[in-house]
Order: C-alpha cells, then sequence, then structure tokens
C-alpha cells in the first residue's frame, strides 16, 4: 500500500535531502520526520506548504496522483459560447441566462419555476431583466 509517509519519503529522496534537512525545512526535528514516513503521524499544512516550496509535489503526497484531474475540453461551439458570455454586459448575460433556462427542458427543481425577460431587444440580443413568479428581479 502506497501510504502518505510511503509517497513523502519518495519525495524527500527525490530531492535528495535527508531526514534531518528535510524535517528543518518543514520546521520539525528528525524524529517527526521519521514518524510521518513511518505514517505514525500526519503532517499538517504548514509543513506541507514549506517543503512544496523545495519541490515536494504535495498533490502526489496528499492523494498519490501526480496528474490532477483531466482538464474538460471544450467543444468549438462551447469555447465560443463562453467568450461571448466574458464579453458581454450584465443585462446580455441575464438575458441569454433566461434564454436558456427558457429553452432547457423542465427539471423536478425547475418545472415550478416560471421566468420571463423584460426588456427590449436590438439586433436579436435581448436586455432587461429576468423576472420570477413573485415578480422580483434577479441581480
Amino acid at each position: 500500500m502506497n501510504t502518505i509517509g510511503e509517497r513523502l519519503r519518495e519525495e524527500r529522496e527525490r530531492l535528495d535531502f535527508n531526514q534531518s534537512a528535510f524535517g528543518a525545512i518543514g520546521g520539525v526535528a528528525k524524529r517527526a520526520q521519521i514518524h510521518y514516513e513511518q505514517g505514525e503521524r500526519s503532517p499538517d499544512a504548514n509543513y506541507l506548504a514549506a517543503v512544496a516550496k523545495v519541490g515536494v509535489d504535495i498533490r502526489y503526497v496528499v492523494t498519490g496522483d501526480r496528474k490532477g484531474p483531466t482538464p474538460v475540453k471544450l467543444t468549438e461551439e462551447e469555447a465560443a459560447m463562453l467568450a461571448y458570455w466574458r464579453e458581454a454586459s450584465k443585462p446580455v448575460r441575464r438575458a441569454a441566462l433566461g434564454a436558456l433556462i427558457g429553452a432547457a427542458p423542465p427539471t423536478e427543481k425547475a418545472s415550478s419555476v416560471h421566468q420571463e425577460i423584460r426588456g427590449n431587444v436590438h439586433g436579436g440580443v435581448a436586455a432587461g431583466d429576468i423576472v420570477n413568479t413573485r415578480g422580483a428581479r434577479e441581480k
């Protein structure tokens, strides 16, 4: 079994530190470093932050995963939509969100909510407020 202590020792050895020097970097004595590596104690966040500064892969030590989560790849259409969203004003974002919510098939939560957009449409772009069933404007 690959434990946090085993991974910590692996990182220490990869970076070519002895236990005394590595413990000192983390602000602990050699004996504490030995306890960490043997799995008898767990290092705290301050220790991990300190050893990260010398190149320890903290994600690997804590999770056993060097790569991290796989990034989500956007389609061209999603990337374009995100770019337009980021450039849009707040009223245009509200209108776009209202249009998406209005066009989406109702879900159990959303089926009891009615929204409408009150405002003007210019060149195919609506600007205004999204109003819920109680007549309150969403910000």
